[in-house]
């Protein structure tokens, strides 16, 4: 399986270990952190965890990249149940 290249990025919460994973590549269904939306399979996107080593597997996180790249300009992560209005 072809990964995208791995880079570690300085934001205000850390250093994070960050991924490109190509929209071929993907397989799974995951859960974007920053939208709280689906990240279907075949979507480009990226794999983040952090950079200081102490986490394992379970540290990481799949985000859309546009949601990675806005994550400092976004209120905290929101929990909405499926029938909850996106905005309001």
């Amino acid at each position: 399986m072809r990964r995208g290249v791995e880079a570690v990025q300085a934001w205000s919460d850390g250093e994070w270990q960050v991924r490109g994973i190509p929209g071929g590549s993907g397989t799974k269904t995951y859960r974007c952190p920053g939208c709280d939306q689906e990240i279907r399979p075949g979507v480009a996107h990226v794999v983040v965890w952090p950079a200081d080593g102490r986490g394992d597997l379970t540290d990481r996180r799949h985000w859309h990249s546009g949601c990675w790249r806005a994550r400092d300009r976004r209120s905290p992560g929101i929990q909405r149940s499926r029938s909850a209005p996106r905005y309001g």
